[in-house]
């Protein structure tokens, strides 16, 4: 979706300044969330695109003005909400006030220890399109839910580099719309087509793209 978070590119923002000696979490309630979040994905409760489009619905002015794991915080509290897990009134009172509806798959401690990060690859649907050397075009698209092609990336001609088979397709994924699998291609893109003729002329940008994403130039 076209919304605030879609910052690449965008001026106005200022030189990113990397923080000195910067610890891992500024305060211990940001492992908590790093933690749950973590957790409710383990458990089945929503995939990582939920999580990103529920963070990419926050008014902008939230967006811009908290930290990042405060933005996590909100995109789960919306999640557990609508999702049926917890109540607004709940929330609210920092406790259950009924019965907790069951998680999709049961987490214990002997369980997390032996977890690893789910694979997103998923049987092909279909023949790819594209193959390495082809030149494509991404589409402009502008569409009002999630989307994982970056505003400044649309509308660009570039060359698709390599194929990396068939992976679940984040925006059908988080409006529960299935895995619905697409083939997904890194597409190397020149800088001045990304910025314009006055871009670092040795600058290229490489973009993983999913198929309906791009059509042949």
């Amino acid at each position: 979706m076209d919304s605030v978070h879609d910052m690449g590119g965008m001026d106005g923002f200022g030189k990113v300044e990397a923080e000195k000696d910067e610890p891992v979490f500024h305060a211990p309630w940001e492992g908590r969330v790093l933690a749950m979040q973590r957790a409710m994905g383990y458990a089945g409760a929503w995939h990582i695109d939920h999580a990103r489009f529920a963070q990419e619905q926050l008014p902008p002015l939230t967006y811009l003005g908290v930290s990042y794991y405060r933005r996590w915080a909100l995109a789960m509290e919306k999640n557990v909400t609508e999702r049926g897990f917890v109540s607004a009134a709940e929330l609210e009172a920092g406790r259950a006030q009924g019965p907790g509806k069951t998680l999709p798959r049961k987490l214990t401690t002997d369980l997390v220890a032996g977890l690893s990060r789910s694979t997103f690859y998923r049987q092909q649907q279909g023949p790819r399109r594209f193959k390495p050397g082809d030149r494509v075009r991404t589409k402009n698209i502008h569409p009002t839910t999630h989307t994982r092609l970056p505003r400044y990336a649309r509308g660009k001609l570039g060359t698709v580099e390599s194929c990396h088979g068939c992976h679940m397709y984040p925006d059908s994924v988080a409006i529960d719309h299935g895995d619905d699998p697409q083939w997904l291609y890194t597409v190397l893109f020149e800088g001045r087509e990304l910025w314009g003729p006055d871009s670092d002329p040795s600058l290229n940008v490489s973009i993983e793209a999913f198929e309906p994403y791009l059509e042949p130039a």
